[in-house]
């Protein structure tokens, strides 16, 4: 093995391991990019090896650097980002709640039911993962309970739900991961669609059916209001806003009439007016808005960045030859490798956020796909899948310390854990069903763009 692979595992590793000493993720990443070129050129000084990676190499991080930060795609997760607040402080979720609890409300797992689509609502018009969990919680949580929901379908349907936000298009995470490869945006916005609606259906049809064969986890209400037309025109009236919203923002991206920079800045426009026709748009609201924005995209940013001199770097040290000669080294066929790989990346969710493994993992990899002769649409959805699923699991499960942080007294982290594990293993199932029918995610893209 060259001398150069040795630094590039023990990199990796030293990144893991320093993930969890608490200290900024983008301060770890630049701070392994200089130390490794430094051990590199002391291997070579002192040792004699001919690893050649040097400072001057490693100066071309900058120029990479300027790339990143000059990229108009990017400039679409700010304003995504914004969409995502805004539409969150508008008071259309509540709207939405008031509402589809007077057609859903009456089933058994009813109110759980109406989380879910609103959940799915949410994932579509914010993609914003802790504000979905957070609202979610607040505005669903207390009434499950109050109705005598077992306290684990009530926490894991707010924290499976609110992860949708990341897959269903528009998504910052597909953003990003559409920069990383040189993909189309539009593409993985098609592709992603109904795997997201897919896994939402499977949310519902579980609750639906863990609510008939045990009643006590999700009862019945005994004051339901009858059904009356009144309750379907509300929910027609709750959800043609934000709906049409949707169908703007991503029908002028998927139709080719706007960028999506042009339909991030239109999303943003648009849950101004929606917040504004609620009468929630004040310059108070407005500013912490904005502030959230600029905290979110900063904190992007500086790991993008991070990331950059670290990958230069681990690139140099042959990290991308190692990990091809790994996989295709492996002793299965191209399914196999694939199966290996998305294994390897629901693992590593139990450790790293979806901002690192996206930009470490899934360039190393990608490159070693195309060349099995795989769609790479298809791939990056089922590795976006699988990211969403790291949101989940401990002991880094964002969304679980979302939901802890607003959940009333006597729910507990254990409560969580267990409320999560059968949503869990629906996104499994969800993913295997992707994975064997390829169809269900390079369809939609054929269709508007061709094959």
């Amino acid at each position: 093995m060259p001398e150069g692979h040795y630094l590039a595992i023990l990199m990796f590793l030293s990144f893991i391991a320093l993930i969890f000493t608490g200290f900024p993720v983008a301060w770890v990443l630049g701070g392994l990019a200089m130390l490794f070129t430094a051990l590199a050129i002391i291997a070579d000084i002192d040792l004699g090896t001919a690893i050649g990676i040097d400072w001057a190499y490693t100066s071309i991080s900058v120029e990479r650097m300027w790339n990143v930060m000059e990229n108009w795609v990017l400039v679409a997760r700010p304003m995504f980002i914004f969409m995502g607040l805004m539409l969150d402080r508008s008071g259309i979720a509540n709207l939405l709640m008031q509402n589809l609890v007077k057609v859903f409300g009456r089933l058994r797992g009813g109110l759980a039911v109406t989380v879910a689509l609103i959940g799915v609502l949410l994932a579509a018009s914010t993609g914003i993962i802790g504000a979905s969990v957070v609202l979610l919680a607040l505005l669903g949580l207390p009434a499950m309970l109050k109705q005598g929901y077992s306290k684990e379908l009530a926490t894991g349907t707010v924290c499976a739900v609110g992860t949708l936000g990341i897959l269903i298009p528009p998504s910052i995470m597909l953003v990003l991961m559409a920069d990383r490869l040189a993909m189309s945006v539009g593409d993985l916005f098609l592709g992603a669609l109904f795997p997201g609606l897919l896994l939402g259906t499977l949310y519902i049809g579980y609750i639906l059916i863990y609510a008939a064969l045990k009643p006590d986890v999700a009862p019945a209400p005994t004051d339901h209001v009858p059904l009356d037309f009144s309750a379907f025109l509300g929910v027609l009236k709750a959800t043609l806003a934000p709906t049409a919203l949707i169908l703007t923002v991503l029908g002028s991206i998927f139709f080719g009439i706007a960028t999506p920079t042009e339909a991030a800045g239109v999303g943003a426009f648009g849950a101004m007016l929606l917040a504004w026709g609620n009468g929630r748009l004040k310059i108070g609201v407005l500013r912490e808005v904005l502030e959230e924005t600029t905290r979110t995209t900063a904190f992007i940013f500086a790991i993008f960045l991070g990331a950059t001199a670290y990958s230069l770097v681990l690139r140099g040290l042959g990290g991308d030859e190692l990990m091809e000669q790994m996989l295709l080294g492996l002793p299965f066929g191209p399914t196999g490798i694939i199966v290996c790989i998305l294994i390897f990346t629901f693992f590593l969710g139990f450790f790293l956020d979806w901002i690192e493994i996206t930009l470490i993992v899934l360039p190393l990899v990608a490159p070693v796909v195309v060349g099995l002769g795989f769609d790479l649409v298809w791939f990056t959805v089922l590795f976006a899948v699988c990211l969403q699923t790291s949101f989940l699991t401990p002991p880094v499960g964002f969304s679980i310390f979302y939901l802890k942080g607003v959940a009333p007294p006597g729910i507990q982290v254990s409560t969580i854990y267990r409320g999560v594990t059968p949503f869990i293993l629906l996104q499994l199932a969800g993913l295997a069903i992707i994975f064997g029918f390829e169809r269900i995610v390079t369809w939609l893209p054929e269709q508007a763009y061709g094959p």
